[in-house]
């Protein structure tokens, strides 16, 4: 038998309990991922800050930019929450100081402009390019890429059936180190506002290839679509992945998704603007700017006859503009492809989605950022005339033939169409020698189009039609 020694032993224990004390003393104050070094926060505004300490502990914030502290205390589960107002933008490094006793600091602390931006593959989509699509000019964007005041949090894969307290993910800063990994539509976003505004600006990223809608909504939104066999992966993103920055400040929120969805257009119609709706009511800060990208054409039958025409869901992200407050919608009828779902043009995806910000969110004028839809139409013996919103400067097709243009009679029966400009330059006109007595008009109405139409200022028209058959 062997024998123990007591000294060893007495050695030992005093170790375990001074490594214990240790942990007690700098565990007791934990904070999401989300709060850490090289994070950002929204100016100007009163912004959340959460975190656990032992339960009903008093917790105290203090805030380098103006010195305050702020006081708090944490509930029977030691969870705690307070907020701190936020300073102008500025490019200057602060902190914050957390502490129940044992103090800890959150260091290189940026004031900005800060963006959720979420949705399936397109918005996940990494500047090095996935599922085998490279983005087109990545390799330039990434090699001028420096630059602190542009910072992206990326929020790791999680699906699960219970909302999530905290994720994985940490706040990186723009370089050629760490760009490629970033999501190349908003970082193209965040490129575009920081060269407009100068000030720092940070994007929050949650997005997962494949995802309908319904993935992203809470248990709550999601609930009057639990009966439907279309919706029985709801909210497992939502809980895995949006809910732990559910509170964080923002300016507001960029979605693109949809492709997931376009075997139920009619359903996105409720679905969507539920989410937005449900996403404004759980930050509780108001009826912030919600910017979408309605899907680029793609050959979704792939000649097979399935009958998903994705201009339906089109249609109805188009129709969405109407049926939710504080919203804007990007066109992307002209950078589809019939091979790849992923349009490859992210630039053109991210440079968008910053002038309709730029307009509508942070009032700049001398341009027209937002699509030219389709309004109304007269008949006028055997041609129709078009009219569009957003068409004050004019339209035009860069001097190409207007093509995709379909008219029908009393039959039904659509026929290709000529198309012309009519007058001043702000409404086609459509014919066809097989239609004398013109009833409906439709434009780029099938799964792949390429868009020709645009206003003056590049943006193209969504595909639409005028028959509701």
């Amino acid at each position: 038998m062997k024998h123990e020694n007591p000294m060893k032993n007495k050695i030992c224990i005093m170790t375990l309990l001074c490594v214990s004390t240790h942990m007690n003393l700098t565990a007791e104050i934990t904070l999401p991922s989300v709060f850490t070094d090289g994070m950002m926060l929204q100016q100007q505004a009163d912004v959340r800050i959460w975190g656990k300490a032992s339960p009903n502990k008093d917790v105290s914030l203090t805030t380098s930019w103006d010195g305050k502290k702020y006081k708090t205390k944490s509930d029977k589960d030691g969870y705690w929450k307070t907020s701190v107002t936020t300073p102008k933008a500025s490019k200057e490094s602060y902190s914050i100081t957390v502490s129940d006793g044992q103090p800890a600091t959150i260091e290189d602390v940026l004031i900005g402009e800060i963006w959720m931006c979420s949705g399936q593959s397109n918005m996940d989509m990494r500047m090095e390019g996935r599922y085998s699509d490279p983005v087109i000019g990545a390799i330039d964007a990434v090699v001028t890429s420096s630059n602190p005041n542009i910072r992206m949090f990326t929020v790791g894969a999680k699906m699960t059936n219970e909302p999530m307290y905290d994720c994985t993910g940490n706040w990186q800063q723009a370089s050629p180190s760490t760009v490629p990994t970033f999501s190349a539509a908003a970082y193209y976003f965040a490129r575009k506002l920081n060269e407009a505004l100068d000030i720092p600006i940070g994007i929050l990223h949650a997005s997962y290839g494949g995802s309908r809608v319904e993935a992203w909504m809470s248990n709550e939104a999601a609930a009057p679509y639990k009966e439907m066999p279309e919706v029985q992966n709801s909210s497992i993103l939502y809980n895995g992945m949006l809910h732990p920055l559910v509170g964080y400040g923002i300016r507001g929120c960029l979605w693109y998704q949809g492709e997931a969805n376009i075997d139920y257009p009619d359903l996105y119609t409720r679905l969507f603007p539920d989410l937005v709706n449900s996403w404004r009511e759980e930050w509780e800060e108001g009826t912030f700017p919600f910017l979408y990208a309605q899907i680029a054409p793609f050959n979704y039958n792939k000649g097979e006859g399935n009958g998903k025409n994705s201009a339906y869901l089109r249609e109805a992200q188009t129709k969405s503009l109407a049926l939710i407050d504080s919203v804007g919608m990007i066109s992307l009828m002209d950078i589809g492809d019939p091979h790849t779902i992923h349009p490859m043009e992210k630039k053109t995806v991210g440079d968008r989605f910053a002038y309709l910000a730029l307009q509508k969110v942070y009032g700049m004028n001398g341009f027209e950022a937002v699509a030219p839809c389709y309004k109304s139409m007269e008949i006028n013996g055997d041609k129709a005339i078009i009219s569009f919103h957003n068409a004050d400067q004019g339209l035009t097709s860069y001097r190409k033939p207007l093509l995709g243009f379909e008219i029908a009679g009393e039959d039904r029966i659509f026929h290709p169409a000529n198309a012309w400009f009519g007058k001043d330059m702000k409404v086609v006109e459509v014919a066809s020698p097989e239609v004398k007595a013109p009833v409906a008009v439709r434009y780029g109405f099938k799964d792949y189009f390429e868009g020709c139409l645009f206003n003056n200022w590049g943006i193209p028209a969504p595909s639409f039609r005028t028959d509701e058959w």
